[in-house]
């Protein structure tokens, strides 16, 4: 675990299913992310099992809890890979940053990691602007990396190197 100002970042719990659904099916929230809102609690219970099985030697994966609610998570199921994703309810409020914040140290003190790497749609600019101000740089784009819904988004890749 760790805490933060404002958040506590732990390791997904079963309890979190009705929480992390409200993030998972919406579509908001789910905008840029790689599948579609989730359509129903079946999906998003599948999402966690798959969370839950992850080995926390290779994860840096947390709920993000704040005020006693899971509003949505921030690190990695493999690294060097990390990503983040809130319920709309809470953007704008610094919360992304300072979650990433707390799992970027967590992820160079405790992985033998050279890097970083987040994987963002091009569209998403609150999300570039985030991975800018954290110290990620753009390192690459693809396209067409994604089929959600029957359309293609693209990739631009942002890197993030372990500090000197």
């Amino acid at each position: 675990m760790i805490r933060t100002e404002r958040l506590l970042l732990r390791r997904v719990r079963p309890s979190d299913l009705a929480d992390l659904h409200q993030v998972m099916r919406d579509p908001r929230a789910m905008a840029y992310w790689s599948t579609p809102p989730h359509p129903d609690m079946a999906t998003t219970e599948a999402w966690l099992a798959r969370k839950l099985a992850e080995d926390m030697a290779t994860s840096v994966e947390f709920v993000i809890e704040y005020q006693g609610r899971a509003i949505g998570t921030a690190g990695g199921g493999t690294l060097p890979e990390v990503g983040y994703i809130l319920h709309p309810d809470h953007w704008d409020k610094g919360l992304a940053f300072e979650a990433m914040t707390a799992v970027i140290a967590h992820a160079f003190a405790n992985h033998s990691v050279d890097h970083l790497l987040a994987d963002v749609d091009p569209r998403n600019a609150a999300s570039i602007k985030l991975l800018k101000r954290l110290g990620f740089v753009m390192s690459g784009h693809e396209d067409n990396t994604f089929c959600i819904a029957g359309v293609w988004v693209h990739s631009d890749y942002y890197r993030l190197d372990r500090p000197a």
